[in-house]
């Protein structure tokens, strides 16, 4: 978890609070477009305390963020991880000055698209991810063969998905059921490895595709192309800060 510290640099504080590189924050200093405490800075290296301090830049008042949130839209062939020596990282798709410091919440497998949060906020995190929190994380899949009630019956009642586990119950809705494929919903509320795909094996399928559409109450943006991110709303945020209780 990253804490800010009580005095900070002034381009570091820009840096953290606008996404700047520290290039553009020192020659935004140095050109006399910031402000603190109603007094023009020119100084790159002159302290701030964020807490106390009020900092404008090009006449508007700075609102510091502590933690980072963003929205991404996974691609596939990218990995859910910080570091890779073989593959693209979610991090590879970031271009923020803090990008360093965040990392996903939870994981999307390697071949898996959709919705992913990434953050620096260790906390809802942990509280995101905790099986204890029984927090819905829904997908669209389409998988080989004709779904139905079987099926539906069986997600339902949890399954054994090898490796001495079971999965808890969980939602399994049709959306369309050929004998060839089906595409389904499915809704579940923990993270075992390779869940969602062990599930569709256990009842004698196999995933073609798969797409994660959200997570508690933050949805993804369809809006979003694949390898995009956005920054959450406050309104998204306050909804998942709420809903993880």
């Amino acid at each position: 978890m990253v804490i800010m510290a009580k005095k900070t640099r002034l381009d570091k504080f820009l840096c953290d609070s606008l996404n700047m590189t520290r290039k553009e924050a020192k020659e935004s200093v140095k050109k006399g477009k910031v402000v603190v405490n109603g007094e023009v800075i020119k100084k790159p290296e002159y302290k701030v305390d964020a807490e106390q301090d009020q900092v404008e830049f090009d006449h508007k008042l700075i609102q510091f963020e502590q933690f980072h949130y963003l929205m991404l839209h996974k691609p596939q062939g990218v990995v859910s991880a910080t570091k890779d020596h073989h593959d693209q990282t979610v991090l590879d798709l970031i271009h923020e000055d803090y990008k360093d410091r965040l990392f996903p919440v939870g994981r999307l497998d390697k071949d898996t698209e959709g919705l992913l949060l990434l953050t620096d906020d260790g906390m809802l995190a942990h509280e995101l991810l905790s099986p204890r929190k029984h927090v819905d994380k829904v997908y669209f899949a389409k998988v080989s063969g004709q779904f139905g009630e079987n099926e539906i019956a069986r997600f339902k009642e949890g399954l054994d998905i090898g490796n001495g586990e079971r999965s808890k119950q969980a939602r399994l809705q049709i959306l369309k059921a050929d004998v060839q494929e089906s595409e389904v919903l499915i809704t579940i509320m923990e993270g075992k490895f390779h869940q969602v795909k062990r599930m569709v094996k256990a009842v004698g399928s196999e995933v073609l595709y798969l797409k994660r559409l959200s997570m508690g109450s933050l949805k993804l943006d369809e809006e979003l192309k694949l390898g995009e991110y956005r920054r959450l709303t406050k309104a998204e945020l306050q909804e998942l800060k709420e809903h993880r209780r």
